[in-house]
This record gives structure tokens, sequence and C-alpha cells, in this order.
């Protein structure tokens, strides 16, 4: 990176601890995306805000060759697993590993783009990992992460759910983005 990383902390004292967590996951980005030139880390405390209060919030700022820009930003909602420090820096990276990828196959080229959404049906979540597999009309199997669920939400699915997708080329296969529930179960 050509910068230092910046971590600023609102609402709370600094945490050597945290801070060594955060070097950590900018370290295995590094090593993952060496590209980045920049990092700016922000560490919001549990507050008094009626819809976030007593959850972490961090959001990622990234910047990348050729002025491109990744931000990684999420308010928690009321969701208690973000009053874990360990578990909302974790969510933020995993937001952070998903979105450099699409970056990176947009870069190389690889992204498909279809005009339509395809469909497919849920197969597998790996709820406690935040991701899933769907099977395609097709009949292919492919990944999607937590993130790429549109409302109501990853926790919300079940397998046999029919879902309208977008198709992309990730590093390990194809994955599906903007995974959008279509509220009825597929036919056995």
């Amino acid at each position: 990176m050509k910068t230092q990383p910046q971590i600023d902390f609102q609402g709370m004292d600094p945490s050597e601890s945290f801070r060594q967590q955060i070097v950590s996951h900018i370290e295995r980005l590094e090593d993952r995306y060496g590209r980045m030139t920049s990092c700016r880390v922000v560490v919001k405390a549990p507050g008094g805000h009626h819809r976030t209060g007593g959850l972490y919030e961090i959001n990622i700022y990234l910047s990348l060759p050729d002025e491109r820009e990744v931000a990684v930003e999420r308010t928690p909602h009321q969701d208690e697993r973000f009053q874990r420090f360990e578990f909302a820096l974790g969510d933020a990276f995993a937001r952070a590993v998903r979105q450099l990828q699409d970056q990176v196959a947009r870069m190389r080229g690889k992204v498909k783009q279809h005009d339509e959404p395809l469909t497919g049906v849920v197969r597998r979540l790996m709820r406690e990992e935040g991701y899933g597999f769907l099977e395609s009309a097709d009949g292919r199997e492919i990944y999607f992460h937590r993130n790429s669920v549109q409302e109501p939400g990853f926790d919300h699915l079940e397998p046999g759910v029919r879902v309208g997708f977008k198709e992309e080329e990730g590093d390990e296969g194809p994955q599906a983005s903007r995974v959008s529930p279509l509220g009825e179960h597929s036919p056995e």
C-alpha cells in the first residue's frame, strides 16, 4: 500500500487490541489484493441512536489504482451480533473482500452481463458462515454471499425458495449477485 492505513475511532477511546485486529484484516486484504493504494477504517462506538444503539458500525474506504474506490458502508439494523466488535469487524471486511472481488473481475473484464435476471432455487444455506448455493435453471450450482441477498435478506431464505439473480464470474467460479427472493417454493 502506498500510504499507511488510517484507523479512526469515533465515540470511543482508541483500543490497541481493536487496532491490531483491524491491521490484521488489512494485511490479509493486502496479501490477496496487493493493488490497494490506501485504506481508511472508521469504527463508530455503540451509541444511543435509536436504530443502532449498542451496535458497532465499521466502515471501510479503499483506494485502488486508476482512482477507483471501494466504500464499504453499512448501518447495522437491530442485529445483536453487531454488539460484538469482532463480529462487526469480520462482517465489514467480508463485504470489502466481496467488493474487491467485483472490482478485480471488472478490471479483468470477467463480469458477465445479462440483461434479464436469471432464476434459480436455493439449495443449501450455511447460515453461520453467511453464504449459500443455489441451483440455476440449467442445473449449475452457484455460490452466493449473504450481502448479495436483497430484502427481506439472507436470514429469511430457506432451501427450496425460488430466487432471481445476476450471475458474475468470481475468483472460484460463478457467483450470484443481487439475489432476490421470488416468494415461492420450487416444486420438487
